[in-house]
């Protein structure tokens, strides 16, 4: 296999560029991390699953074949892909609308959910979409991903006090607590609280104790990470001890033993029409989540991931996911760190792991059935109040007023609301924020100071300023939105008294010029020339001045395009030409000293 073929190969199939330089130090390394990380992803994909309304066992489906499939087709070292809680409460949403939890529809529905969002992944990645998430804002991101941690954290008090509660929203939730308090399990309580409270007291104090045991930093950071692996164990013996287990205490049940069967998707076109929506929404959350814990990891190593192979890469998952009686899948943040602590090399260790999990399914499953409900919920909701960041709120409220609004804004939204319409606002807000700071973008008439070839804002420093001379940064791309933003300033400089003789544009923050703001400049060019008020361009970057040297503006330009504002002010100011430090382009229309940088 000649260069060239093995690097086609390894565009679609990273194996084929880690894989050919893959050893036995790698191999010992991707092990150790993968029976870590197998021994904390079994419970939490069981909890996810419980979480999503699905039997426990789909989570466990869904932690085998998308593990192996993401190992040859992801770009990230070390990105645990699995049953995710925000990923899973958004299942719960999108299938609670289509079917009752738990029935053989529901299950079949969140076969079509996978199927659906692993489709819409893949063409993101083979037509190069990733960019599209970045409409998301992170401050949006955060607000919707806190919200949804109070949700998760809410929907688990069911199982935690051995009640029935139900509802999609907080509000919902909350307003049939009262009446079910009445039917409260103690002993349910007793294992549910217990077990909660454990689980906090070891994440709180657990790795400083375990250090004062002269125990390394390291291994006491993954043995605390392991925790709700001793935490269901200590409450199964409780329990069965107390003779509550299976009787007064709720649990799993029976889990199939074996691997995961092959399962087909109901391909009926309405209950495609209904999930499609529901289907995007989780596809973003899930990648937008999903890239930023890869890209955050690959960074502390000197690595780089590849955003729009990860989308192929958690497409391809999601996809063999619907075709092994699974569910929806992400990267999972507190699994990928422990994977990276752990040593993971490659994304080999995603298949190691998927191995430990069949191991368990094949002969663990008489062991797995006993474990409580009440301590799988408190584990779900130790991992919930870990993505609610109220210090996040903070940060940005004082950094930026309408951020912290918007973010408010999408967490009051999911919580009210809930998740599917909270992400909706959180992207309707993105798009909104975005729109209004670019339609008023900050500008400023600037001056020289004194001795320097620097210009800058008349109304922050002591600059030299000449009143027929007024120059105009506008600290923004020119588009449809802000053009007549643009207008006003203009016309606000030109109506003072007296008016200058020159106004020049610096437009070296000026990246795109569209239609709109094309025949805006024009129109401004027509407008000035009648009141003999000269129009000068200056530090136009060199793809814009191409676009502009197809039209006409440079034709009827009534001032001249500078290199520099420098140039610009040496010339207008009365003190001759300024020597260039660069070669100038010089413009093919007759009369006019046209310069790009």
């Amino acid at each position: 296999m000649n260069q060239q073929h093995r690097a086609g190969l390894a565009r679609w199939l990273p194996i084929f560029d880690w894989g050919r330089r893959y050893n036995g130090e790698w191999l010992g390394e991707d092990l150790l991390a993968a029976i870590i990380v197998a021994l904390m992803l079994i419970p939490q994909a069981l909890a996810y699953a419980m979480l999503a309304g699905l039997p426990p066992v789909v989570g466990l489906y869904a932690s085998l074949v998308p593990l192996v499939v993401y190992t040859l087709l992801g770009s990230s070292s070390t990105l645990s892909v699995g049953p995710m809680a925000v990923v899973s409460l958004m299942t719960a949403s999108a299938l609670s609308q289509v079917a009752e939890s738990g029935s053989p529809d529901y299950i079949a529905a969140a076969l079509v959910l996978a199927l659906l969002s692993g489709t819409i992944l893949l063409v993101m990645g083979l037509c190069r979409l990733g960019f599209l998430v970045n409409f998301l804002s992170h401050p949006v991101m955060t607000g919707f991903v806190s919200a949804s941690g109070v949700l998760i954290a809410a929907s688990q008090l069911k199982q935690l006090l051995g009640v029935e509660l139900s509802g999609s929203t907080l509000p919902a939730l909350l307003s049939h607590l009262p009446s079910a308090l009445g039917d409260v399990s103690l002993p349910t309580v007793i294992i549910g609280l217990g077990s909660l409270l454990l689980l906090w007291l070891i994440r709180r104090w657990g790795k400083s104790a375990l250090e004062r045991c002269h125990i390394p930093a390291g291994t006491a950071g993954m043995l605390v990470k392991l925790a709700p692996i001793a935490t269901i164990v200590l409450a199964a013996l409780v329990a069965s001890a107390a003779g509550w287990l299976g009787r007064d205490v709720a649990v799993i049940g029976e889990i199939p033993a074996g691997l995961p069967p092959l399962t087909l998707p109901d391909w009926e076109p309405g209950l495609w029409r209904s999930l499609i929506g529901s289907a995007v929404l989780i596809s973003i959350v899930g990648y937008v989540e999903s890239v930023s814990v890869a890209q955050a990891l690959a960074v502390r190593r000197g690595e780089r991931v590849d955003p729009d192979q990860e989308l192929i890469g958690l497409g391809g998952a999601n996809l063999a996911a619907s075709f092994t009686g699974g569910m929806p899948i992400t990267g999972g943040f507190s699994r990928s760190v422990v994977n990276f602590d752990a040593g993971a090399r490659t994304p080999a260790s995603s298949a190691f792991t998927a191995m430990g999990v069949a191991l368990a399914m094949l002969f663990l499953s008489p062991w797995l059935r006993e474990l409580p409900m009440a301590t799988l919920a408190a584990t779900i909701v130790i991992a919930a109040i870990s993505l609610i960041d109220l210090s996040a709120f903070r940060r940005v409220w004082r950094y930026a007023r309408g951020e912290g609004i918007a973010m408010s804004v999408t967490a009051l939204a999911t919580l009210m609301l809930g998740v599917d319409v909270g992400i909706l606002v959180g992207v309707a807000m993105s798009l909104a924020l975005h729109l209004y700071r670019t339609s008023r973008p900050h500008s400023a008439e600037v001056g020289r100071i004194p001795g320097t070839e620097h210009f800058r804002n008349v109304r922050r420093h002591a600059v030299e300023t000449d009143a027929g001379v007024a120059i105009l940064r506008v600290d923004e791309s020119l588009y449809f939105a802000n053009v007549r933003h643009l207008e006003d300033l203009v016309t606000a400089v030109v109506n003072r008294n007296p008016p200058p003789r020159d106004l020049v544009l610096a437009c070296q923050a000026i990246n795109v010029i569209d239609a709109t703001a094309l025949e805006s400049l024009e129109a401004l060019n027509r407008r000035l020339r009648d009141r003999h008020i000269r129009l000068h361009l200056a530090e136009v970057k060199g793809p814009v001045m191409d676009r502009l040297r197809r039209t006409e503006l440079l034709e009827t330009l009534n001032g001249r395009v500078f290199l520099s504002t420098f140039d610009a002010w040496c010339e207008l100011h009365g003190r001759g030409s300024a020597p260039l430090s660069h070669p100038c382009i010089e413009s093919p229309i007759p009369g006019h000293s046209v310069t790009a940088g």
